[in-house]
């Protein structure tokens, strides 16, 4: 090869290589909310067994749209802190947020039996939210919707399917 054709291949790679710059990834969570996180993130890696700063970080992460991180963070958490119930339903909306809707029924159904079993464990708002929410989720499941941001108009007709009253009037 010819000291022409070496410097002109040479030329094409460097032209190439500047043509091409560099690309930053976008960050998983956005910058205005990262100090918020990786504070909470320093708790939970010194306390990992702080039902409450998990509850806070998964909690960061869901206001962050990274439902990826909560639940894998939620996954690898102390066995203790995962029979928590609080956990458990926020694991739950995690699931649901990453479009995992038949997972989440199932968390769902699990806070409710541990709640009949332990009832003075459990607040009212914590029964009835997930009371509200394994009733949307069962009705997702039963049509087929896995995940609901995919398809916004059949979650629309399960919500209203799953949240519909029906009222009597008694005439005299």
């Amino acid at each position: 090869m010819s000291l022409r054709a070496c410097a002109a291949v040479l030329m094409a790679v460097a032209g190439l290589w500047l043509a091409s710059g560099t690309q930053r990834e976008k960050p998983l969570v956005a910058q205005a909310k990262t100090d918020a996180v990786r504070v909470l993130e320093t708790e939970v890696a010194a306390h990992p067994s702080d039902v409450g700063g998990l509850q806070k970080l998964a909690q960061a992460y869901l206001d962050a749209h990274s439902p990826g991180l909560a639940v894998s963070m939620l996954e690898s958490a102390p066995a203790d802190v995962r029979q928590n119930t609080k956990v458990d339903h926020l694991y739950a909306r995690a699931l649901v947020a990453q479009g995992r809707n038949q997972d989440a029924l199932v968390a769902e159904r699990r806070v409710l039996a541990k709640c009949a079993l332990e009832s003075e464990q459990c607040e009212s708002y914590l029964v009835a939210s997930a009371q509200h929410r394994a009733d949307i989720l069962q009705e997702l499941v039963s049509m087929g919707v896995d995940d609901a941001q995919a398809n916004p108009e059949a979650s629309r007709v399960a919500y209203q399917n799953a949240t519909r009253e029906a009222r009597v009037a008694i005439l005299q």
